[in-house]
């Protein structure tokens, strides 16, 4: 089973930047879909970023767009999101979710099945 690791979540004040990290087991898949969402606790997941391993595909949500940049490792299973003019309403939990079974086009990155733990994004005024 594909395992997914994200980390890099903290706090900022507005204005500032913050970068997360993920890692995905792939299980001798040489590709995936990778990406990031985010949830607000009482509102649903939503989906920020996301980016295909074999090259040509990225995504962002129109909200993200220009401040968020979705970016891939060296290795093909290692992404980064790096947001900067973060606001508060950035402030929620960003999840790291990886599929080897697609290659994110057509709106199917955000339909990935394998998720990390999440982690804790909070932006202050």
């Amino acid at each position: 089973q594909v395992q997914v690791t994200e980390s890099g979540g903290g706090s900022v004040q507005a204005g500032g930047s913050l970068r997360l990290s993920c890692v995905a087991s792939l299980r001798g898949y040489t590709y995936a879909c990778m990406g990031w969402f985010r949830q607000v606790p009482g509102k649903e997941r939503e989906g920020v970023a996301a980016i295909y391993g074999g090259g040509g595909g990225i995504y962002y949500a129109d909200f993200v767009k220009g401040r968020f940049t979705i970016s891939q490792g060296g290795a093909k299973n290692t992404i980064f999101l790096q947001m900067n003019s973060l606001k508060p309403e950035d402030t929620a939990i960003y999840y790291c979710a990886a599929d080897p079974l697609i290659d994110c086009s057509g709106g199917s990155w955000k339909t990935m099945d394998y998720w990390g733990q999440g982690t804790q994004v909070t932006v202050s005024s």
